[in-house]
């Protein structure tokens, strides 16, 4: 349940959702360019990625044609998904009081997503792709930021207002509490009107910070062919870096919010799907 504040603030994204409507888009939600798109009475539309409809490889790795081409659809899928979403994290960040972070990235690029697909079909053999993009949850991802002081209550208001307009929450990875590694809370969401999962990190200045420092450690240490030795070098350089990273009160015991009805979601009225710029 969510306090009577935060009730009212998340009241007040009605006249930020409508706001949003209003004048042009802003530059970073202007950039989106396949598809068409409208809410759950329509049927989304993708268009893929211009491509000679060969395998792709990369750091070793390999997909062959007929993956390639079911990847290229699955971004396509992710594109027009992202164009829905966007206006209504840019809402929940303005009622949350966040930063968003990394807006510009919100799609992750095709050879980001066709090395995760790869690195994970080699790690578990026989895997189609099909199961392994089922699991991918940050084709389209978002961060939301606030300072140590802010970040218990802005998550809770965030995770909430993501709930009342109807997103599945299907996935909560709070590692606030954890001794060693990544700092942070991942979660997952299921978009009621495409029905594309995204992912919303919530973090603080420093655990950002963190997780930038360690990007490169952490894709080496996927790599099929680093060693064990290495990887274990890896992990440990990962693990001092994260543990200079302050703990926010309360961070350590938020959870994912209560499953809203159906009914629910009209608390807050849809942010309105703008069109891209031509």
């Amino acid at each position: 349940m969510i306090n009577n504040r935060i009730a009212s603030r998340l009241a007040a994204a009605a006249a930020l959702a409508a706001a949003l409507s209003v004048g042009s888009v802003p530059g970073a939600l202007a950039d989106g360019r396949a598809g068409t798109h409208a809410y759950a009475d329509k049927t989304v539309k993708a268009d893929l990625p211009p491509g000679d409809g060969g395998g792709w490889e990369g750091d070793g790795l390999y997909l062959n044609a007929a993956d390639n081409k079911k990847v290229d659809r699955f971004l396509a899928r992710a594109r027009s998904a992202e164009r829905m979403v966007s206006p209504e994290m840019q809402a929940v960040a303005r009622i949350s009081h966040a930063n968003l972070i990394g807006f510009d990235h919100r799609l992750k690029s095709p050879d980001s997503l066709k090395r995760k697909v790869a690195t994970a079909m080699e790690e578990v053999p026989g895997q189609s792709v099909e199961a392994t993009l089922a699991r991918i949850s940050d084709s389209v991802r978002y961060t939301l930021q606030w300072p140590d002081g802010s970040y218990s209550r802005g998550v809770a208001i965030a995770s909430s207002a993501l709930a009342l307009w109807g997103n599945d929450s299907v996935k909560w990875s709070n590692t606030w509490a954890r001794k060693h590694g990544y700092k942070g809370i991942n979660s997952a969401w299921r978009d009621p009107r495409s029905g594309h999962i995204f992912e919303v990190q919530f973090h603080t200045p420093s655990s950002k910070w963190a997780q930038v420092a360690t990007h490169k450690l952490y894709e080496e240490q996927r790599l099929p062919s680093t060693s064990p030795e290495r990887a274990q070098e890896l992990q440990e350089q990962q693990d001092a870096i994260f543990a200079s990273v302050p703990v926010p009160d309360g961070a350590d015991k938020l959870g994912a919010p209560a499953q809203t009805r159906p009914t629910d979601a009209r608390t807050l009225p849809a942010p309105v799907d703008r069109p891209a710029a031509a």
